[in-house]
């Protein structure tokens, strides 16, 4: 079981808009919108896609499909281990017809020296690493997914002439709001200097000789109702640190245009014997999604172990009496915790020039004081190993699921301030909660559900079953507990 899990994209879709959920045309109709699970299985054999339809006034879930309809991986399937590894996120294109899930590979049986791949029987040759996929899915009427099409290879296959292990390693998947580009991150085979890493990264995958798999980003170009995914210009974007999670956001400065930038928090860098590398990397993502690290990039954090982030614009339509804030969730020797950070958008006292403005300088949040420097404000407990945030429309409540603690946590945003207020108690989950989404009250084109529910559902890997909550749209307090059993393991989720 692997804790990288990522959350995936939350996008609602009302009934009276779709094209694919159950009628609306009979007035005994209960509205529903649809859950997708991902199914590690026993021991990684699982790997599919489950639907469960979404009651808007409750918040049940009944299941649509059976696990065996929708295969994560169809090469193979039958035949354990499974040959795309296990199953790490799901995605939902825009518009919602359209779903892609990111297999994380799988690398070579090692022989028994430990550095070196294990020999094929039958060809004579080295056995080779199977690199991480995205197979794409259309939706059907009744919400379930489509048998998979063609499957897109993250890292180019490595040639049967390669002796050592040079497995990439997918780890998450996410898109940005627009739905303009799906954002994969994989942390490659994590070489160290010691085994010719300098010498080999960051460059384009060898077709000639041994290569050790770099960590990287991919940015892929998607469109509306299509499953083609176009590799961006510079895609592969390879990296000297192994990143841990990502987080988009697309904002207006004062005085400028519109831009989206991507977050990346690493965790350990390749170039140095430590493991802990402590660093949030911050990228703009052009108009054709080309990526450009900022000037200040990477920048340390006293976050130790960053193990998620959460970038949030509390800034209103068109005005600036918000924000843009970062949320880094680590996890130390004893417990979680999450660290506030701002973007500069505008020049005031804390971002004293334009320069800082345009470079998107990110600064911890200080406290008031009467005699700068202020101090910074400290970060909030939030359990143990606080892997998945995500955060509710209206960009006030940010919600936190701990996997070790087997809690979600929820918290007010102050979204002229940044900083966070506990809304009450931690809300208990199943056994080690991997993923989350949020259905929210209102679609994508800001309709309203006619007062329908807003809300959160959990994976819970250890137990096999989901969590879900009613959040409450005025305070955000979760409330009216469910639980469902899932198969075996479930994992990456996706609303709509």
């Amino acid at each position: 079981m692997s804790r990288k899990l990522g959350g995936a994209v939350a996008l609602a879709v009302v009934c009276a808009l779709s094209l694919f959920l159950l009628s609306c045309g009979s007035s005994s109709y209960r509205p529903a919108g649809v859950l997708y699970v991902l199914t590690q299985g026993e021991g990684g054999t699982g790997n599919f896609v489950s639907s469960f339809s979404i009651d808007l006034y409750s918040g049940t879930l009944s299941l649509i499909n059976s696990v065996s309809d929708a295969s994560t991986c169809p090469t193979l399937q039958n035949t354990p281990p499974v040959a795309c590894g296990i199953p790490v996120n799901i995605v939902m294109g825009s518009g919602g017809t359209t779903a892609f899930v990111l297999n994380q590979g799988v690398p070579c049986q090692p022989a028994p020296s430990g550095a070196t791949c294990v020999i094929d029987s039958q060809t004579g040759q080295p056995t080779v690493s199977v690199p991480p996929t995205i197979y794409p899915y259309t939706v059907n009427q009744d919400g379930s997914l489509s048998k998979p099409g063609t499957a897109v290879p993250l890292n180019n296959p490595i040639n049967s002439q390669d002796t050592v292990d040079d497995a990439a390693s997918a780890i998450f998947m996410g898109r940005d709001t627009a739905g303009q580009f799906l954002f994969v991150l994989d942390e490659g085979s994590s070489p160290s200097p010691s085994n010719g890493f300098l010498q080999n990264c960051p460059a384009p995958a060898s077709t000639t000789k041994n290569f050790t798999a770099c960590p990287s980003i991919s940015v892929f170009a998607m469109q509306a109702g299509s499953t083609t995914l176009t590799l961006a210009n510079g895609s592969p974007f390879y990296l000297s640190k192994v990143p841990s999670a990502l987080s988009t956001i697309t904002f207006t400065p004062v005085g400028g245009s519109s831009e989206e930038l991507l977050f990346v928090t690493n965790n350990h860098d390749l170039n140095q014997s430590e493991h802990y590398d402590n660093t949030v990397s911050i990228y703009q993502v052009s108009s054709s999604g080309v990526l450009t690290e900022q000037v200040g990039s990477p920048y340390l954090v006293a976050a130790v172990d960053p193990i998620s982030v959460q970038a949030v614009n509390t800034n209103p339509m068109d005005e600036q009496t918000g924000g843009v804030f970062v949320y880094v969730g680590s996890q130390n020797d004893n417990a979680g915790q999450l660290y506030p950070f701002q973007i500069c958008t505008v020049v005031n006292t804390t971002c004293l020039a334009q320069q800082d403005v345009t470079n998107n300088l990110m600064l911890p949040l200080v406290q008031p004081c009467s005699s700068p420097p202020c101090p910074n404000v400290p970060p909030t407990s939030a359990g143990s190993y606080p892997g998945q945030m995500v955060v509710d429309p209206t960009n006030n409540f940010l919600y936190v699921a701990s996997a070790l603690s087997s809690q979600v946590f929820a918290f007010h945003m102050n979204t002229s301030a940044g900083t966070l207020s506990p809304l009450s108690s931690p809300s208990p989950t199943g056994s080690d909660p991997v993923s989350m989404v949020l259905l929210p009250s209102v679609n994508s084109v800001g309709q309203n559900f006619n007062g329908y529910g807003q809300f959160l559902f959990v994976s819970n890997n250890g137990s096999s079953n989901i969590a879900g909550f009613t959040l409450n749209t005025t305070d955000g307090v979760m409330e009216n507990p469910i639980t469902v059993i899932a198969p075996a393991s479930p994992s990456g989720m996706a609303v709509q």
